[in-house]
C-alpha cells in the first residue's frame, strides 16, 4: 500500500524546496493547489512542470510525430451530434442550463441505463449532469471528505484521483493492480485492498474499464471492493467513462454489484463514448442521498454548461444499441492494430478488454525505466506514446516503469502510421536507449 498524507510528510516551508520552489512563499507549499501539483508529480527539480502529456503532445508536435499518447480522438465525431448542437446554438442556446442538467438529458440518461442494463434510476433525485466526468469525480470527493479521512485508489491511476485528493487534503492511498494470469489482466491486490481501507475510509475509487491498463475488473475483484467497503462504512466512487468501449462482450455496471448500489456514486461521460470529449457533458448516479451532496457542490463549481451540447448528447444516449456495439468493436480493430505491431516488435503486450489504451512491456529490449524511451520515441521512431510510470506513485514506479501507453482513439489512418513506424523503428530505438546510446 502507499500512501501521501501531505498534512503530515509534505513540505512545510520553503527551504525545504528544490531551488525552481525558493520563490513560493512557505504558505504557499501546505496550500491545496501545491498538494494537488505534489500528488499529481508536477513539483519537478526546477519547479513546477508539464504534465508528461503536454510535454510528449509538444515533441511530437515538433518532430511530426505520431501522436498515440495523449488520449484524445482525431477522428469525427457522430455528424448527427454535431449537426443537433449547430441548430442549438443557432436558435440562440447560450444561457445556463439547469444546475442539474436539462431535464431530457437527465430522462435520456435514465431510459440509457433501463435500455442497457434494465436498471431504474429516477432521473429527477438520481441523476445529475456535470461537466465532464472529472467534476463529478471532484464534486463527489469536495461533498463527503472529512478531515482525517482517506481515499483509496488502484494503482496505476487516472492522474487527476492525486490531484483532486490533494486540493481535497485528505490521505491517498493507492493499492497495486497485479497481472492476472487467469483473466490476462490486471486485478486489484485484494490482500493489500483489505490491509489500506480502515475506518477512516471514505471513498474507494474505482476505474473501470480501466485507464490505463485497458483491464475490466472481475466479478471476484468487484465483491472484494464492496466487501472492503462495507466492512468500513466507506462510499465507492466508479469511473465508468469507458463502459461502451468493452471490446467483448457486455459491461455490467459496478453498482450491480451485490451490495454496492446503496453506497456508489457511479459516474460517466459522452466524451468517450461519443468521440466529443472537448465537450465536458457527464454524469453520476446513484442514491437520491448521494447524488442531492454531489449537486450541491457542482452548483457551487460550474453551475451549469453545455446548454447547446445537452440535447445533443441526449439524442446520442437514445441511438439504437448498434450504434455503441459498433463503436466498441471499431476501438477494438484500432488496438489490435496495435498490439500486432508492437508484438512484431518484440515488446510484451497486455491485451486490453476494453477502452482508448494499450499497454506493453519495453523490458524485451532491456528498458527498465520508458520514461526515457518516451521521451526520445517521437524524434528517433516518429511517433509518441506515455510512460505508465505517469499514473503511479513512486512507492510503486518500479512495478510498472518498463511500460508505455499507446492510443488507439484516432482515425485509422492515424493508428496505421502508428503501427507502420512501431514497426520500423521501436524495437532498433528502444535497444539504443537500453545502451545508453539515446538522449532525450
Amino acid at each position: 500500500m502507499s500512501s501521501s498524507n501531505d498534512q503530515n510528510s509534505n513540505v512545510q516551508n520553503s527551504s525545504d524546496l528544490q531551488p525552481g520552489f525558493s520563490s513560493i512563499p512557505a504558505r504557499d507549499t501546505i496550500a491545496p493547489w501545491f498538494q494537488g501539483a505534489r500528488r499529481a508529480r508536477l513539483a519537478g527539480a526546477h519547479g513546477l512542470k508539464k504534465t508528461i502529456f503536454e510535454e510528449i503532445s509538444d515533441l511530437a508536435r515538433q518532430h511530426d510525430a505520431v501522436n498515440l499518447g495523449q488520449g484524445f480522438p482525431d477522428d469525427d465525431a457522430p455528424q448527427e451530434l454535431v449537426d443537433i448542437a449547430q441548430q442549438m446554438l443557432a436558435r440562440g442556446h447560450h444561457q445556463y442550463a439547469p444546475a442539474a442538467g436539462t431535464k431530457d438529458l437527465r430522462d435520456a440518461i435514465a431510459e440509457h441505463h433501463q435500455e442497457w442494463y434494465r436498471f431504474t434510476v429516477d432521473p429527477d433525485t438520481q441523476v445529475v449532469v456535470t461537466s465532464g466526468a472529472t467534476e463529478a469525480i471532484a464534486a463527489a470527493v469536495l461533498a463527503f471528505v472529512r478531515p482525517g479521512d482517506n481515499i483509496v485508489t488502484f494503482e496505476p491511476f487516472y492522474d487527476a484521483y492525486a490531484a483532486i485528493t490533494g486540493f481535497a487534503r485528505v490521505e491517498l492511498r493507492t493499492v497495486p493492480l497485479v497481472f492476472d494470469e487467469a483473466t490476462g489482466s490486471f486485478q486489484p491486490d485484494c490482500e493489500a485492498l483489505a490491509e489500506a481501507v480502515d475506518d477512516k475510509t471514505r471513498f474507494i475509487i474505482v476505474n473501470d474499464p480501466h485507464n490505463p491498463t485497458g483491464s475490466v475488473f472481475s466479478l471476484e475483484s468487484r465483491k472484494a471492493i464492496v466487501k472492503a467497503a462495507v466492512g468500513a462504512s466507506a462510499l465507492i466512487l466508479v469511473d465508468e467513462v469507458y463502459e461502451h468501449l468493452v471490446y467483448d462482450g457486455d459491461f455490467l455496471p459496478f453498482s450491480h454489484t451485490p451490495g454496492a448500489w446503496e453506497r456508489t456514486i457511479s459516474v460517466s461521460s459522452s466524451g468517450k463514448t461519443f468521440s466529443l470529449t472537448g465537450w465536458k457533458v457527464g454524469w453520476a448516479t446513484g442514491p437520491a442521498q448521494l447524488i442531492d451532496a454531489v449537486r450541491t457542490v457542482k452548483q457551487y463549481l460550474t453551475f451549469s454548461s453545455g446548454p447547446m451540447f445537452q440535447p445533443a448528447i441526449a439524442h446520442g444516449l437514445r441511438m439504437p444499441r448498434e450504434f455503441f456495439t459498433e463503436r466498441a468493436e471499431d476501438m477494438g480493430r484500432k488496438a489490435e492494430l496495435l498490439i500486432s505491431a508492437l508484438e512484431d516488435s518484440g515488446a510484451k503486450v497486455i491485451r486490453p478488454r476494453g477502452g482508448y489504451f494499450v499497454l506493453a512491456d519495453m523490458s524485451p529490449f532491456g528498458i527498465e525505466d520508458a520514461t526515457q524511451l518516451a521521451q526520445v520515441l517521437p524524434e528517433k521512431a516518429g511517433f509518441a506514446a506515455i510512460p505508465v510510470s505517469a499514473f503511479t506513485t513512486p512507492e510503486f514506479e518500479g512495478r510498472y516503469a518498463s511500460y508505455l501507453r499507446f492510443a488507439a482513439c484516432k482515425s485509422y489512418a492515424t493508428v496505421e502510421e502508428g503501427a507502420n513506424r512501431i514497426r520500423a523503428s521501436l524495437a532498433d530505438v528502444a535497444r539504443e536507449v537500453a545502451r545508453g546510446g539515446a538522449e532525450a
